[in-house]
């Protein structure tokens, strides 16, 4: 048995596999709950299934949720490598095709270093979409909602009912903002002891 890199609490108290959520390609997931464990939650890859570990007193519906919680965490961290502002420009141009009917043509798009509060930009009198570095690393679907959302911002400057009703096109909207609100949510945490695993 291969030994658990973020984890060193012994044996698990119940250990659970199942395939992944939604026909992801991913392998399967292994849950491995421990009495040990108090707060922390933590996943890594073993072969060909992911590990997922929390403690032993969590419900079903909080395993579930931070089963998702944690794959999401894993897939950015597989595509760190950031797209450069010419692919970016390529993924604006693909996703304005695709949700817009190529209606909403930026004239520039790319990474920006200066946008700490906010995670895009769009100046429509330019036709330039700005996003913050702190994005590079999310999820694709994170990354794409961003976009999409900028992207909307060239047919319809403010953030009224027109507005909404162009996101509404894309799918996992709720998703990609319940994923950032829990970013920002995190940032205001202090840091947990033994957060990495205890």
């Amino acid at each position: 048995m291969s030994a658990d890199p973020l984890h060193h609490a012994g044996m698990p108290q119940r250990s659970t596999t199942s395939l992944p959520p939604g026909g992801s390609k991913a392998s399967a997931i292994e849950v491995r709950r421990s009495a040990r464990r108090r707060r922390t939650v933590s996943a890594y890859r073993e072969g060909d299934r992911t590990v997922v570990l929390i403690p032993a007193r969590m419900s079903e519906a909080e395993e579930q949720r931070w089963v998702t919680v944690m794959l999401d965490k894993l897939a950015a961290q597989e595509s760190r490598r950031a797209l450069g502002d010419a692919e970016l420009a390529e993924r604006a141009e693909r996703l304005s095709a695709q949700y817009f009917d190529g209606r909403a043509r930026p004239a520039s798009v790319r990474w920006v270093t200066n946008q700490n509060t906010r995670w895009g930009s769009c100046t429509p009198a330019e036709g330039s979409i700005r996003l913050s570095h702190r994005l590079q690393g999310m999820p694709e679907y994170v990354i794409d909602y961003v976009l999409v959302h900028e992207l909307a911002h060239l047919l319809v400057p403010g953030h009224g009912p027109d507005f909404w009703r162009l996101l509404e096109a894309y799918p996992r909207t709720e998703r990609a903002r319940g994923y950032l609100e829990g970013v920002v949510s995190a940032g205001r945490l202090p840091d947990l002891p033994g957060a990495r695993g205890e």
